[in-house]
């Protein structure tokens, strides 16, 4: 559908750059939605009515061949579904291009490989059939791309669990959640050059189609468990037109379209693997590369994966429904949640807020151990947020002097919410004030920051204050929190409280003793 984000895949899995040498031509689709009464269908195809004079002369040329009725009753069938070429995209060069040559790789032996794929294939309902292309590229990825895969498995801790259950509800099956791996590598604000977005790569306009809205302060693409809903569905769909998972993931990266032609040029046969050399040369790679990675990931132990954990798993997350327009810094100086995990945890509020608007509900999802201080404090923290956003009415730093700002060069080991925390301003402003869309800094990268207490010593980190002596303290109770103790002293913030403290956790202990002035 959607197809690939195999832009990001191929960023991480096969180490090419993000925009160089990524792309294929686009692959022309035109959509059928109703068929106008000037066009033509000609030996069931749809011809537009600029081209009906030369579909007239073709089909007089051929007008005795005949096609296969089986393979027209599923093209019937697909236009009924309201086919869209918004569900397609184009396939990356580096997929396109895949190396088949044998890989040395003595770790794994063939007759080994052919064992595994041999079981694997007996409980899955995709074709994991050994040929030396498919060990190929499984060979290829154990040698060179360990540590990025490593990476995705970690991060499969967290997604995994999500796609597994909406799948079970839709009766897809479960190892349909290595499409995402290939499709975004697990990133949920994945964005490929043409638009499609998230975990699934979905266009604009198929979104709309399965409900998943885009505005201003949100993208429900962006949003593991109704975009993964949404792939579900199209899968469905485009399995009941084939009734074969292999074809529907086919379809899947290069359309139904492609897929019905290459049947066709197959003489009939409806087997993946039989039809694969008549299959757009993208849809070739695809295919075997969706197919590895459901090999490595079901034999990581076998190989020695030791994967790189999430900060958080699924089960250790809740979700409440917010009553007030509220933003994820508010939330995260009220709950001491760093502003990158809740970023992580809620990646389609595209300005890191989240609205109010009638009629609609938006979900905050949090770290179990902070539902309790958010629901707690919930009235105090809207009352704060709303505060903040009042004070929103200032001059734009386009217009403030000069000398109220500054020029920073990224280094080493810089993240947004570490260079907000240094200036004393929040990570959303960081972006408007130089244009970032994401949250990626680059080594070098200048940032203009327009810092509070300007002139105050903020050019270097904040020192940790561990000595009390004439400093005014807080001797924590039952109940307090590090939000709630900061709104009890004015300018103070959560950060202030830890940076002072020499304290990296939000959890308190009754009778400990903190720090609350400078």
């Amino acid at each position: 559908m959607l197809r690939v984000s195999l832009l990001f895949f191929c960023t991480i899995v096969f180490g090419t750059s993000l925009f160089a040498q990524t792309k294929s031509d686009s692959i022309a689709k035109k959509a059928v939605k109703v068929v106008p009464s000037d066009d033509s269908v000609i030996d069931g195809k749809l011809f537009k009515s600029e081209n009906k004079i030369e579909a007239l002369v073709d089909s007089l040329n051929v007008k005795n061949l005949e096609d296969l009725p089986h393979v027209a009753e599923l093209d019937k069938k697909w236009l009924e579904e309201l086919y869209s070429n918004s569900l397609f995209d184009t396939i990356y060069k580096s997929v396109t291009e895949l190396d088949y040559a044998p890989v040395d790789y003595p770790e794994l032996p063939t007759d080994t490989l052919k064992a595994r794929l041999a079981k694997l294939n007996a409980r899955t309902p995709f074709n994991v059939e050994y040929n030396v292309s498919l060990e190929s590229v499984i060979k290829s990825y154990l040698k060179h791309r360990r540590s990025s895969l490593e990476r995705l498995m970690g991060l499969s801790h967290f997604y995994f669990p999500m796609f597994e259950q909406e799948f079970d509800k839709h009766d897809i099956p479960l190892e349909m959640k290595y499409l995402a791996i290939v499709e975004s590598a697990l990133k949920p604000r994945a964005r490929s050059r043409v638009g499609a977005t998230g975990l699934w790569q979905f266009m604009y306009g198929t979104g709309k189609e399965h409900n998943l809205n885009v505005s201003s302060y949100v993208d429900d693409r962006s949003d593991p468990i109704k975009s993964t809903t949404a792939a579900a569905e199209y899968l469905n769909r485009v399995y009941h037109i084939f009734n074969d998972w292999d074809l529907a993931l086919a379809a899947y990266n290069s359309g139904p379209g492609n897929v019905n032609k290459a049947i066709r040029r197959s003489g009939g046969s409806k087997n993946y693997w039989n039809i694969r050399h008549n299959l757009p040369r993208e849809t070739a790679g695809y295919v075997p590369a969706f197919l590895a990675t459901m090999y490595i990931f079901e034999y990581a132990e076998e190989h020695g994966f030791k994967p790189e954990r999430p900060p958080f798993q699924l089960i250790q997350t809740d979700t409440v429904h917010v009553k007030q327009m509220i933003s994820l810094n508010h939330v995260s100086e009220a709950t001491g949640i760093n502003i990158e995990e809740l970023q992580f945890l809620n990646p389609a509020y595209k300005l890191d807020i989240l609205p109010k608007v009638e009629g609609k509900a938006y979900t905050l999802r949090l770290p179990r151990e902070a539902i309790g201080t958010f629901v707690t404090n919930e009235d105090q923290i809207y009352a704060f947020a709303n505060a903040e956003f009042n004070k929103r009415e200032k001059p734009l730093p386009q217009f403030v002097s000069d000398d109220t700002k500054i020029k920073y060069r990224v280094r080493s080991g810089d993240y947004l919410g570490k260079i907000a925390r240094k200036y004393g301003v929040r990570v959303s402003q960081l972006k408007q004030w130089n244009n970032l869309r994401g949250n990626d800094l680059s080594i070098g990268q200048r940032l203009t920051i327009y810092p509070k207490n300007y002139g105050a010593s903020i050019a270097s980190t904040p020192k940790k204050v561990v000595n009390t002596a004439g400093k005014q303290t807080y001797t924590v109770r039952a109940g307090d929190s590090l939000w709630s103790i900061a709104q009890k002293f004015s300018g103070v913030s959560v950060q202030n409280i830890k940076d002072w403290n020499d304290i990296s956790s939000s959890k308190l202990k009754i009778g400990m003793t903190l720090i609350v002035s400078k």
